[in-house]
């Protein structure tokens, strides 16, 4: 088991600089995920921390021994790539217990441990077969399965499931976590997809052009985002957001209108003159409701989803607001409505730093 720190780590690749000021702990035993879009530094950070690249600046500890100059084979990790990574003239047998020849274990030993990693992931009946007879799924559990038989303290999963479709992807989720639960070890996973990361991780690191833009729960990050990037990151659908401008003591001045606001809610914007309202799609009503805000739209696209669908609406030229309404609304394109808005759950922004209020 172990505990990880990131001091400070920053990452040069000649005079660009991709990692800013990283600074990161991992409990023991935890499962934390690194989320962001292509570009956001998440894999390089995974590197790092893997000890395949070197770090420009700032320091890595795994517990209490700093690691910036321990070899990747010392650092007692084991790594599961999107790409799977086995040798397609091995068996399941062979590839899972490669490693553990190269460290010398008996073949006893070896026997035992991969049987055991092929039960806890329902692949002892293929453990003769070559990673051509396997499915996406089967050849993921095998990675997983290889990298399990080490009884690593840390495991670094590098965006494991982009190759599998949306079913398989739902399962080996599962999966993953299930087999986390198992072997309690330390695990970072690293994901563009937020669904993902709001699914499966204990904290979440939210990365955004080489920073790290806020960490915690699932439930910290949806609630209580930092910044606009956070708050339009996380959750699906994403949230809206409306341009507004001070209007007296007790409202905001929207582009379709003007909102009431409550007086901790004034007190938050002090003397801002501009600002960004954040309306989750749950917070918003078709139709008028008595003390919500109301806003003038038109209905640019629905999403039917079986039970519920997702309403698009375009407020102005560069803004929208979905809304998560009953399939029975019945709207259609182009469609004029008015959305009631609870003001005492949306979420402001300064509109020149998109830092949350």
């Amino acid at each position: 088991m172990a505990d990880i720190r990131v001091a400070g780590v920053e990452k040069d690749y000649g005079a660009l600089t991709v990692l800013h000021d990283c600074n990161l702990e991992i409990r023991d035993n935890e499962f934390i995920v690194l989320v962001g879009p292509s570009g956001s530094g998440k894999t390089t950070l995974l590197r790092l921390i893997a000890g395949l690249e070197p770090i420009s600046r700032g320091d890595m500890y795994f517990d209490e021994t700093r690691v910036n100059d321990l070899d990747v084979s010392d650092r007692d990790i084991a790594m599961v790539f999107q790409n799977y990574g086995l040798y397609p003239h091995m068996s399941v047998f062979e590839n899972m217990a490669f490693s553990l020849r190269r460290r010398g274990l008996d073949r006893q030993q070896i026997d035992a441990k991969v049987r055991n990693a092929a039960e806890l992931l329902n692949l002892s009946d293929y453990l003769q077969r070559r990673p051509k007879q396997l499915s996406g799924g089967q050849r993921q559990r095998v990675a997983l399965g290889r990298a399990m038989v080490r009884d690593p303290e840390v495991f670094l999963l590098d965006e494991p499931l982009s190759n599998l479709d949306a079913q398989l992807r739902v399962q080996m989720r599962h999966e993953i976590l299930r087999v986390h639960q198992r072997v309690k070890a330390t695990a970072v996973y690293v994901t563009h997809d937020q669904v993902e990361a709001m699914t499966m991780g204990d904290r979440i690191v939210v990365m955004h052009q080489g920073r790290i833009q806020q960490v915690g729960t699932p439930e910290e990050l949806y609630d209580q985002p930092c910044n606009r990037f956070v708050a339009s990151f996380i959750g699906t659908p994403a949230m809206g957001f409306v341009a507004a401008r001070r209007a007296g003591e007790g409202g905001l001045g929207t582009a379709t209108g003007e909102v009431a606001i409550s007086a901790a809610q004034a007190q938050r914007i002090g003397a801002r003159g501009n600002l960004t309202i954040g309306i989750r799609p749950e917070h918003i009503t078709l139709g008028e409701v008595a003390g919500q805000a109301q806003l003038s739209a038109t209905v640019e696209m629905v999403e039917m989803l079986g039970a519920e669908q997702y309403v698009h609406c375009r407020l102005g030229p560069d803004e929208m607001l979905t809304a998560r309404m009953p399939r029975t609304a019945g709207l259609r394109p182009d469609q004029k409505v008015t959305l009631s808005i609870d003001m005492d759950a949306v979420h402001l922004f300064d509109a020149e730093t998109e830092a949350a209020l």
